[in-house]
C-alpha cells in the first residue's frame, strides 16, 4: 500500500476557533484518518517541527506527500523545499491542495509565479469532471457540488497540465482548471483546487475519494532510475576512437 505524508502548516487551526471547531485534529488529521481507513500508511508532518517534520528518513520513506498550506508559505525552509523536489525527481508522488498552490515547492516545480484571482464569499462551487476515463475520477460522478467554497478563478498562472482533470464553475460566475496533472522527472504531481480552511470540504465523501485516487495514481513506479551521465557504446562501432 501508498506510504502517505500528510502536510500541513497547521497555523489556521491554531489561530481560528471556526477551522479549529471544523478540524479539531487539524486539516492533517482529518485527511489522515479517513487514508487509514482506506488502508493506507500514513504519517503526518506540521510546519513547526524540526525540519518541518520531512527529515530525510521521513521523505526516503514516503511514496507520496499531500501538501497543504496557506499563511506561512515564507516560512518553509528552501533547503527542506530543495530536499522534497529531489524526491518528486525521484519518483516521489505530490499532492497539492487548495492554497498550497502558492507554496514554494509548487512554485519551484512549476516555475511560473501560480498567481490567481480570489473571492471569499462562500459560494457554491461545482467542479466538472473534464477526464471522466482517468484513474483520479473513479467513483466519481459528471460533477461534484460544494455548497460553500472560496472562489479562485482564471487565468490561473501555471504550466499547461499534462491533464485537465477537472474544471470549476463558481456561482459568482468564474472557472478554473481545479484539477491538473505534471509529470516531473519520475514524479506525478497533481493539484487540487477545493479545501478553504473555514469549509468542510475535506469532511465531504467525493473530494475525499479524489485525493484517495490521486495518491493511488501518484504513487512511484516500481521500477530502477535511469542512468545518467558518460557510458560506453552497446555495440561495437566502426572507427571508434581510443580514449
Amino acid at each position: 500500500m501508498v506510504k502517505v505524508t500528510v502536510w500541513n502548516e497547521n497555523r489556521h487551526e491554531q489561530k481560528n476557533p471556526i477551522v479549529r471547531e471544523l478540524y479539531p485534529n487539524g486539516i492533517h488529521g482529518t485527511i489522515a484518518e479517513f487514508l487509514q481507513v482506506e488502508g493506507f500508511e500514513v504519517r503526518t508532518a506540521t510546519l513547526d517541527e524540526p525540519e518541518h517534520g520531512l527529515t530525510d528518513e521521513v521523505l526516503k520513506n514516503t511514496d507520496a506527500l499531500i501538501w497543504w498550506g496557506h499563511l506561512a508559505h515564507d516560512e518553509v525552509k528552501e533547503a527542506i523545499v530543495e530536499k522534497v523536489k529531489q524526491r518528486v525527481l525521484e519518483g516521489m508522488g505530490l499532492i497539492v491542495l487548495h492554497s498550497g498552490h502558492f507554496s514554494k515547492i509548487f512554485k519551484a516545480l512549476m516555475g511560473t509565479s501560480c498567481d490567481l484571482l480570489w473571492r471569499e464569499a462562500g459560494e457554491k462551487e461545482r467542479l466538472w469532471v473534464i477526464s471522466p476515463g482517468h484513474p483520479i475520477t473513479e467513483g466519481i460522478p459528471e460533477y461534484i457540488e460544494l455548497e460553500h467554497e472560496e472562489m479562485y478563478g482564471e487565468h490561473f498562472d501555471i504550466p499547461q497540465p499534462d491533464e485537465l482533470i477537472f474544471t470549476s464553475w463558481f456561482e459568482g460566475g468564474e472557472v478554473f482548471r481545479s484539477g491538473c496533472t505534471y509529470n516531473r522527472g519520475l514524479g506525478k504531481v497533481f493539484y487540487f483546487r477545493p479545501g478553504h480552511e473555514t469549509y468542510p470540504t475535506y469532511h465531504n465523501k467525493q473530494i475525499q475519494r479524489v485525493i484517495i485516487n490521486a495518491l493511488k495514481w501518484a504513487e512511484p513506479a516500481k521500477r530502477e532510475r535511469p542512468v545518467y551521465g558518460h557510458r560506453k557504446p552497446l555495440e561495437e562501432m566502426k572507427g571508434e576512437k581510443s580514449e
